[in-house]
């Protein structure tokens, strides 16, 4: 047996078959081939697959966005099938010899010329699909087992890195944990695993020769063991199956009130990165959504999701949620959540760079487009929305005139929308230096721990060599919290945490004698943070207060 050393992402056992996860060769190389007929076989068997796997998304979508949202699957099965595509790919096999992923890859460049270069909109648009058509197909043909995002078995990824687009769109039940062997612990992959509820390490020397071997990913310990006799097996079964058994005893508290012993209540609600995430937060019943992380709309994607894309799973989220409140967070691309559409360029620093409402003050239609679907979707259930990496008061006056400008266009077309509450991320040291200001400007706070541990310690949380000096109980990070929930207090501003500390209970009592009104976890936290909660007794005197700076 093999037993390897990483960082825990989540305190969780998994145990099955490895899976190691190939990336796809970003070009592709032209290779002769003897047996042509062999080649026009690998090409309609990867076409074969396609079509399944495309069958699979299809059904996904059509659950989680509807059918209207779910569509640009079967599109993508009909250019599979489309006459010209396949004649191209054949002709260029058989008649330059060549193998099928070069044929494919040829035919993908002249079609999507083709189509860009077209007046007709709806015809540029189809340029996209067919880059995702084919890239489906070589990641098939490279042998990729990961392709398109289907499992097709409970499987322990191995990978040497997933980007947080790569993550958000695995098969989550399939998925029965994941190693990598870059990331840290707070980075935004994690974070995503996380909210996903599954077992995960990272800092893991990851092997190929891994692939099909059973394995155990013990999260307490931080262990990865490969190939272990059946005796270690069954003991790490047992501690599973304990593990399952507490989880079991907690579900008792689903449908109980988050109130502490004295009687203090408490809104205690769920991060979601996806439409899918909502099934958990309504199983452990949050009282609400905290946190739905947009961007996730926006990456794996070819182009900038459309208004009515995201009005549909806007909207398909608040009806799920029959009028609890949805807290959306504006568009927050950039550091390592990246698009390649975005064009946003190189920078020796991205998390300070040009990211989140940056990129939005900067670009008004993307942000305009996205701000048109949240209002259109608040006319179907509770919707407040908020805007992250906030520094300046100038900013947020400026995202208020464009909000109204929005609504003004929509009242002009007679377009529906309801009462948005409107909340700004208090993730800077700058805004929580100033958030006696911005109080005065909003309905509600969200504190983002995660960079606001990041931003004020001066420590890129990216970087799996800082992990040992990333402190987020650090009482430099605690104090500018309880400045923040005073400042905004004053003002009649509501206060709520949906950052990663949220979810530790060995800070919960210390924030609810900060006056924090909401905690927004992952739905995997949900439970625990709400025994901690009824366990909690803030009528007796404490020495918890961090005050000093206040």
């Amino acid at each position: 047996m093999e037993t390897i050393q990483g960082k825990s992402i989540l305190n969780k056992i998994a145990i099955g078959r490895i899976l190691y996860h190939r990336k796809s060769e970003s070009q592709v190389v032209r290779r002769g081939v003897s047996d042509v007929r062999e080649e026009i076989g690998r090409y309609e068997e990867a076409l074969r697959k396609a079509e399944a796997e495309l069958e699979v998304l299809y059904e996904k979508a059509c659950q989680e966005v509807g059918k209207v949202n779910a569509a640009v699957f079967e599109v993508h099965k009909m250019m599979l099938t489309d006459e010209d595509y396949r004649d191209s790919v054949y002709n260029i096999i058989t008649s330059q010899r060549v193998n099928a992923e070069y044929a494919v890859a040829v035919t993908a460049d002249n079609f999507r010329r083709l189509f860009s270069e077209m007046e007709d909109e709806y015809f540029k648009a189809r340029a996209v699909d067919v880059k995702d058509v084919s890239d489906r197909l070589l990641t098939l043909l490279s042998g990729n087992s990961l392709s398109g995002h289907v499992l097709s078995e409970p499987v322990i990824l191995a990978a040497y890195d997933l980007a947080p687009s790569e993550t958000v769109q695995l098969e989550k039940d399939m998925l029965l944990g994941f190693v990598t062997e870059q990331g840290s612990l707070n980075s935004h992959t994690a974070i995503l695993a996380r909210t996903m509820n599954i077992p995960a390490l990272v800092s893991v020397p990851v092997k190929e020769e891994w692939d099909g071997k059973t394995a155990v990913i013990d999260g307490e310990t931080g262990t990865l063991y490969i190939d272990p006799d059946e005796d270690f097996l069954r003991k790490m079964g047992k501690k599973k199956e304990d593990e399952e058994n507490r989880e079991r005893l907690l579900m008792e508290l689903k449908d109980e009130e988050d109130v502490t012993l004295d009687g203090t209540r408490i809104r205690l609600y769920g991060n979601i990165g996806s439409v899918s995430d909502v099934a958990d937060v309504l199983k452990y019943n949050a009282a609400g959504i905290g946190l739905f992380r947009s961007e996730f709309l926006y990456l794996g994607k070819e182009t900038y999701p459309t208004e009515e894309e995201q009005f549909l799973a806007y909207r398909h989220v608040a009806e799920m949620m029959a009028g609890k409140e949805v807290i959306i967070r504006t568009l927050d691309i950039g550091a390592d959540k990246t698009a390649g559409y975005f064009d946003l360029g190189k920078e020796e620093n991205p998390a300070m760079g040009f990211r989140a409402i940056r990129i939005c003050l900067e670009r008004p239609e993307v942000f305009k487009t996205q701000l048109r679907a949240i209002y259109r979707a608040s006319a179907f259930g509770k919707i407040s929305v908020m805007f992250p990496m906030i520094t300046s008061l100038w900013e947020v006056k400026r995202i208020k005139e464009i909000v109204e400008n929005v609504k003004k266009e929509l009242a002009s077309r007679s377009v529906p929308f309801g009462q948005v509450a409107l909340g700004i991320m208090i993730e800077t040291p700058a805004a929580a230096v100033i958030s006696r200001d911005l109080a005065r400007e909003v309905d509600f706070f969200s504190i983002g721990t995660n960079d606001l541990t990041q931003y004020v310690l001066a420590i890129d949380r990216q970087n799996d060599k800082l992990d040992m000096f990333y402190d987020s109980h650090h009482p430099a990070v605690l104090k500018l919290i309880e400045y923040v929930a005073k400042c905004g207090h004053e003002a009649g501003c509501m206060v709520g945490i949906c950052g990663e500390l949220g979810a530790d209970i060995t800070l919960t009592e210390e924030f609810l004698r900060m006056g924090i009104d909401e905690l927004s976890v992952s739905p995997a936290f949900l439970l625990p943070v709400r025994q901690k909660i009824r366990m909690t007794d803030l009528g007796n005197p404490s020495s918890l207060s961090t005050s000093g700076l206040l």
